[in-house]
């Protein structure tokens, strides 16, 4: 059965060969670790010798001699291994943080506005890190813990089973402990994470939002807000390390508890009076396997709380990960007509916004839709973006909306620009080939860019704050129509530019959206009396007709088109 992207063993998988090259000179390099009490003790045993005359101090240096040579090569195997293993985790935390924001674009904006951008930003990046060590360390440990230590045990039963029997009785008792950890070591990660989340939103709050505090006398109080936060989150992380790092002194003193029979039975040994014949350099030997071995089961214990930690990360990003998805390059569709028949929509819990809305439109029209403030036409638009279902139908060339690739039929425009931190081309471009230039000529913005010391090249900034707001939203605009879409749905894009200026974007946009159907939602009417079709909302319900024809019936419409041809409502 092939992994899937919200299971471990999918990364697993996908990193095989810096595995193998882990596997391989793990093995080799913690083979090669048991040489170390070898010699240890048969260099003690060679000083004893030369004492008592019966060796040379030629036999001493060359046994000193092959001992660094086997520690070069041990070392270079370390090396190695150390390597393809930060390789590995590397390699694991880049996929997982892809998948991870390929889940992210499967949710809605209502999801993520609900989780939060700190809670976001920590499953995005700190989490990932977290997941990704832990697989490291579950890595490195399996060779660096787990062959050495079966190598060290075999070195032991070698020379004494019954005393290795009976000092290895304390290493499990680490183990057994760090086990008994795993509730307080889980829930403090958990509580580490969520805060850390907290803090994140406090941050991107505090600066996002600095002007406005500011403007309004607020400092105070987000700062002391924030205090609070990054109180908390201090609190947690202390408590989080905690469990981890003050328990290793403790398996540490577990683990080594070994050493007193060791010193007292193997000394047995040594004097001819044990279960075993030993001479110096089996003692020796015997003691430093026993300490290394110690250790070694010291750090699996810690380890198994650093995998609890790694888990509670996992458990947080699973269902992102679950719901990725490779995004597939979906062409736009064929030029069609739309027809809305009966729509009605509602959010989620609350009361009817939208009411028996009816009408169709072809290729190259636009629809002027426009209404009194709140009346609903904003959520007319996003209906079109498919997050939320709805009552009657949306059908586009005799095919029901719901039932399409909705970002190959539907190009939305909203009110927030959501420009990249790139350059200018780029945020028209979003990585195509191809000239910028004709998208910025269509909204009357390339003698602007032009004039910019960089150009095309410019960047914007976070949300596009080096622009002015009419740039931005005439940015945004070039975009949409750049990766143009057989329904376009532009949700007041000229409520930042003069009049001059949104009839000639206009008269471009006949042009580039010839074979679009584009819904114009605007509180702006200076260019009605061109459009294809306008529509009145009002209370949810939508009157559609003609210029014309709504001048004559709708008392609401005449008034506020004839107060803005005589001067009023239009924006710099």
């Amino acid at each position: 059965m092939r992994a899937r992207p919200d299971e471990i063993r999918y990364y697993f998988a996908r990193e095989k060969k810096p595995l193998a090259a882990v596997t391989l000179s793990g093995i080799a390099y913690n083979v090669g670790l048991a040489a170390g009490p070898l010699f240890e003790g048969l260099l003690a045993q060679c000083l004893y010798e030369i004492l008592r005359g019966r060796q040379t101090v030629g036999s001493m240096a060359a046994l000193a001699a092959a001992y660094v040579a086997v520690t070069v090569f041990v070392q270079g195997m370390r090396c190695w291994k150390r390597f393809y293993v930060r390789r590995f985790a590397n390699d694991v935390s880049r996929t997982m943080k892809g998948v991870l924001y390929r889940g992210l674009l499967c949710r809605g904006r209502r999801q993520l506005a609900e989780e939060g951008v700190g809670g976001l930003m920590t499953r995005a990046v700190a989490d990932v890190d977290a997941c990704a060590e832990g697989m490291r360390k579950f890595t490195t440990e399996v060779f660096d813990t787990g062959v050495v230590m079966v190598v060290y045990a075999a070195t032991l039963l070698r020379c004494d089973w019954r005393l290795t029997g009976l000092c290895c009785l304390f290493p499990p008792a680490a183990f057994f402990l760090a086990g008994r950890m795993k509730r307080p070591v889980t829930r403090s990660a958990a509580a580490y994470k969520e805060s850390a989340g907290k803090l994140n939103g406090a941050t991107l709050d505090r600066v996002s939002g600095a002007l406005t505090y500011r403007v309004f006398g607020l400092e105070a109080g987000r700062d002391a807000a924030y205090d609070q936060a990054l109180a908390d989150y201090e609190k947690k992380a202390v408590a989080a390390g905690l469990w981890e790092n003050t328990m290793q002194p403790l398996y540490q003193a577990l683990s080594m508890l070994g050493v007193v029979p060791i010193i007292v039975l193997g000394g047995r040994n040594v004097l001819g009076e044990g279960w075993a014949q030993w001479d110096i350099a089996a003692f020796t030997m015997y003691l430093a396997c026993f300490a290394r071995l110690a250790a070694k089961a010291a750090k699996t214990a810690k380890l198994f709380n650093a995998v609890q930690k790694a888990r509670v990360s996992w458990g947080r990003i699973k269902p992102l990960l679950s719901q990725a998805q490779t995004p597939a390059e979906l062409p736009p569709a064929p030029p069609a007509q739309l027809t809305l028949t009966h729509l009605s929509f509602a959010y989620p819990g609350g009361e009817e916004i939208l009411r028996d809305v009816s009408f169709s439109a072809r290729p190259g029209e636009i629809v002027g839709i426009t209404g009194a403030v709140a009346c609903g036409k904003s959520t007319l638009g996003q209906v079109f973006l498919g997050e939320f279902p709805y009552r009657g139908s949306i059908r586009f060339g005799g095919r029901e909306l719901r039932d399409l690739e909705i970002p190959a039929v539907v190009g939305y425009l909203g009110h927030q620009p959501e420009l990249l931190s790139d350059s200018i081309r780029e945020n028209i471009l979003l990585g195509d080939t191809g000239s910028c230039r004709p998208w910025l000529e269509a909204v009357c913005m390339q003698a602007e860019v032009d004039a910019m010391e960089q150009g095309e090249k410019t960047v914007v900034g976070s949300g596009g704050i080096r622009l002015s707001g009419g740039q931005q939203a005439r940015l945004a605009l070039a975009r949409t129509l750049c990766h143009r879409r057989p329904v376009l749905v532009l949700d007041d894009p000229f409520s930042a530019v003069d009049q001059a200026t949104e009839a000639a974007i206009l008269h471009s946009l006949r042009t580039a959206a010839r074979d679009s159907v584009v819904l114009l939602l605007t509180h702006r009417l200076d260019q009605f009396e061109t459009l294809d079709q306008v529509a009145w909302m009002e209370d949810g319900r939508l009157d559609i007709g003609t210029h014309r024809e709504l001048m004559e019936r709708r008392t609401a419409y005449r008034a506020l088109y004839l107060g803005q041809k005589g001067g009023g409502g239009h924006g710099a």
